[in-house]
């Protein structure tokens, strides 16, 4: 059982953590060595603001662009320690967004709206279907698509 002491003790940072495999004992031989230390941290910088720009890219385009935000500062938290806070404030803006939506309310106001909204887009269409002489294609006499 631990201590009162031991309970409060913060985390270790990650540079002292004791290196465990191959790929811990690759990591203590390349910050060991300044050189490789800082090739290795351009290396990692390079690589996780390409995936976070990538993220926010599909934010407007098409794509997962809430993922590609939260790989590309997990791959910088792993060098950097103001990509960790950062993370740790998404991580918690998050949950606070799963709360507010699986509020029984906002969950209710929600459908209704998309309901509503779905009813009015199709009343939408339809007139706008009836305004411009919509036609079935078994109406249609001439299927020649150039006139």
């Amino acid at each position: 059982m631990a201590t009162e002491h031991e309970k409060e003790a913060p985390p270790a940072p990650v540079d002292q953590l004791p290196a465990h495999g191959r790929l811990g004992r690759f990591r203590e031989y390349v910050r060991r060595n300044p050189l490789l230390n800082t090739t290795w941290r351009i290396g990692v910088f390079t690589v996780g603001v390409t995936v976070l720009i990538g993220g926010l890219v599909m934010m407007v385009a098409p794509g997962p662009g809430i993922l590609g935000i939260v790989v590309g500062l997990a791959i910088l938290a792993t060098e950097f320690a103001w990509a960790q806070r950062a993370l740790h404030h998404a991580k918690k803006a998050a949950e606070r967004a799963k709360e507010k939506a699986l509020d029984p309310k906002a969950k209710r106001r929600n459908v209704i709206l998309g309901v509503v909204g779905g009813i009015l887009v199709g009343a939408a269409v339809v007139a706008y279907l009836m305004v411009y002489d919509f036609k079935l294609p078994w109406d249609i006499q001439d299927w020649t698509p150039w006139k």
